[in-house]
């Protein structure tokens, strides 16, 4: 990794080495996995930790809420969860399982909103978080309204495999992204989790493009049928508050 030569690169380098992976750092791994002397990384750090950006708890530091503050301003993801968030507590009140909403960005889904019951299935996302679109419900719709290159790129790129159910072929990812096309909603079968899969159904704007997917994760043995209505209508309603209107 190149040495940034700005002060706000070195800061945004910073900042980028927390990830879901990695939430919290101490200096001398934000120093090692930022490239940056130790030196540096400190007196960036206390530079972050006074205007809020990271906030410290013993020796090791994380995400500050100001940086969640401003992200929550993003105009497209502010707009979207206020106009879902009614559709996607409904959606829960009919499902009692997670719900969750999500947009793309590059080859990742990036999770914006998520509702969850204390006795619903474990999952591994939360608001923030990004898995890979091959392998998720969310992902797959929002990948197979792409743009086509988009979907080459993803198609022509290492599948990461989570577990022996995973999108691992540009042969089914292929055929995965045609059935989410005919289909208008796709189910994600235990990609990421063996106890558990996610139907997902496309969110539109006003001009009728996919810019966001809501879905439901449930335990494997949940009937599909129990769902899938729910979840569509979940996210027709969600396209109509965003102006969609059906020609």
């Amino acid at each position: 990794m190149a040495t940034p030569r700005t002060s706000a690169g070195r800061l945004f380098t910073l900042l980028g080495v927390f990830s879901a992976d990695r939430p919290s750092a101490n200096l001398s791994e934000l120093s090692r996995h930022s490239g940056l002397p130790l030196s540096t990384t400190h007196r960036l750090v206390a530079e972050l930790v006074t205007w809020g950006a990271l906030e410290r708890k013993g020796t090791r530091y994380r995400i500050g809420l100001r940086l969640w503050e401003l992200g929550a301003l993003s105009p497209g993801s502010l707009d979207l969860r206020e106009r879902a968030l009614p559709f996607m507590e409904d959606l829960f009140e009919v499902t009692r399982h997670n719900v969750q909403l999500a947009i793309r960005d590059g080859l990742d889904a990036v999770y914006v909103d998520r509702i969850s019951a204390v006795d619903a299935v474990n999952v591994v996302t939360r608001m923030g978080s990004r898995l890979p679109v091959h392998a998720t419900g969310v992902g797959l719709v929002l990948l197979a309204h792409a743009p086509v290159e988009v979907q080459q790129l993803a198609l022509s790129s290492p599948l990461r495999t989570f577990t022996p159910k995973t999108i691992s072929s540009q042969r089914r990812l292929r055929e995965a992204l045609a059935n989410v096309r005919r289909d208008d909603y796709a189910i994600s079968d235990r990609q990421i989790e063996m106890i558990t899969y996610s139907v997902a159904a496309p969110v539109r704007d006003r001009r009728g493009e996919v810019t966001a997917a809501v879905s439901v994760v449930v335990p494997n043995e949940t009937r599909t049928d129990t769902v899938l209505p729910a979840v569509r209508t979940c996210g027709l309603a969600i396209s109509r508050a965003m102006g969609w209107r059906v020609s």
